[in-house]
């Protein structure tokens, strides 16, 4: 029996990137679907105390969102994963920052409409966001951030990894985390980050 896997991802996150990897990995040693859904760190950090830099990146941030909604609005939800990919391997793989182009290089990747670019500075869809927002965070809780993944009744942040693990080890973490996740009365799990992100 397939198991359905729900990830809420922002593109402009380097931790949801790798484990939404890491799921895909997973899916091919366990029998699982992946569905993804769009969250935003935008909305998630709007009107908190944050640091300029973090005030900037954030505004910047709606973009991508925007477009994936849009596109999620014409083309249904399947569209999410692979122009989430595109993004993602232009975004934090090779290294395009400038959103603007990469948003229009990624819609060129998977093969839909150029002018589903004008979304990312359009509020249109900012509704439809906000409710694909709301549907992935509600249960888990608003002090945490991406990526955040539901299998069922059972929804947590996480997990935080890097490099994404590959073959069965991904399918072992996938088990791991499921385990934890669904414990009655389980919260977190952590301790310090000492690798730099590795995107292999």
């Amino acid at each position: 029996m397939t198991e359905n896997v729900d990830l809420w991802v922002d593109p402009i996150c380097p931790w949801a990137w790798i484990t939404s990897r890491w799921l895909l990995e997973a899916a091919d040693v366990r029998n699982l679907k992946v569905n993804f859904h769009v969250m935003s760190l935008s909305i998630l950090n709007d009107g908190r105390d944050l640091s300029e830099k973090h005030v900037e990146a954030f505004a910047k941030a709606w973009a991508p969102v925007r477009v994936l909604i849009a596109a999620q609005e014409r083309h249904g939800n399947e569209i999410i994963e692979p122009l989430y990919s595109a993004m993602g391997t232009r975004y934090h793989v090779r290294g395009e920052k400038e959103l603007d182009q990469m948003i229009t290089n990624a819609l060129r990747d998977v093969g839909l409409e150029a002018d589903l670019a004008e979304a990312a500075s359009s509020t249109e869809f900012d509704e439809a966001l906000r409710v694909s927002h709301r549907e992935g965070m509600d249960p888990v809780g608003y002090d945490v951030g991406t990526p955040v993944i539901h299998v069922g009744d059972v929804a947590f942040f996480g997990p935080v990894v890097t490099p994404a693990p590959k073959g069965e080890a991904a399918g072992k973490l996938f088990d791991g985390v499921m385990l934890v996740a669904s414990t009655p009365g389980f919260y977190e799990i952590k301790r310090t980050r000492t690798d730099e992100l590795n995107f292999e």
